[in-house]
């Protein structure tokens, strides 16, 4: 997977990479997909969620950054496995879920690699987790109509936010947004990217 689908295709990052390396993605995905776990493709996961390919988990991480004493938040944990990534290369994570079903999913996974500097949070993903803030990357795994302003003010000064934003529900473009001095925020697009809808206040609204 390291090789064929990641660093094949422009992934340089060595510590993403090692953290690609690190974590089984096998454990993240329902049983009755683990045959398919290393395949360059999305999976699914209980409601109507997904993990998402391989490329894309490591394109968007690489794109954050990370510094070993950064503090990410993260939008979607899912299953936990990119979130799992995230611990190995920053000092603290918290991941934001709104299902139930999948916090205890993520959490107990996460237990068992022994990814203690990974928190689980329930909520509204699009009002981020203001306790913790400010956060020096956030990472959001969800596709949403604009980036919600309560996670653009949640980013320390220079903070990195790497998020799929468009305005149909399935297609999306990929942003970094890095936030400057004096209320400023730099916007750049990194690519054609198609993930679930981004569900919240400050997203799409359910249904």
């Amino acid at each position: 997977m390291v090789e064929e689908q990641l660093r094949q295709r422009g992934i340089g990052d060595t510590a993403v990479l090692q953290a690609m390396r690190a974590i089984p993605r096998e454990l993240f995905v329902p049983e009755a997909y683990r045959l398919r776990a290393y395949h360059d493709c999305p999976l699914p996961l209980p409601h109507n969620q997904t993990i998402s390919q391989p490329y894309v988990v490591a394109y968007m991480i690489s794109l954050l950054r990370l510094q070993p004493e950064d503090v990410v938040l993260e939008i979607g944990a899912g299953s936990g496995y990119a979130a799992a990534i995230l611990g190995q290369l920053a000092r603290v994570v918290y991941t934001i879920e709104r299902h139930d079903e999948l916090v205890s999913y993520a959490q107990k996974r996460l237990s068992h690699l022994g990814c203690h500097n990974v928190h689980v949070v329930q909520g509204d993903g699009t009002q981020g987790y203001p306790d913790q803030a400010p956060y020096d990357a956030i990472v959001v795994a969800a596709g949403g109509p604009t980036v919600p302003q309560s996670l653009k003010e949640q980013l320390a000064i220079m903070g990195r936010l790497v998020m799929p934003v468009g305005s149909d529900r399935r297609q999306q473009h990929l942003v970094r947004l890095i936030r400057l001095e004096n209320g400023r925020y730099r916007e750049e697009h990194k690519g054609a990217v198609a993930f679930v809808p981004l569900i919240g206040s400050e997203g799409w609204p359910t249904g």
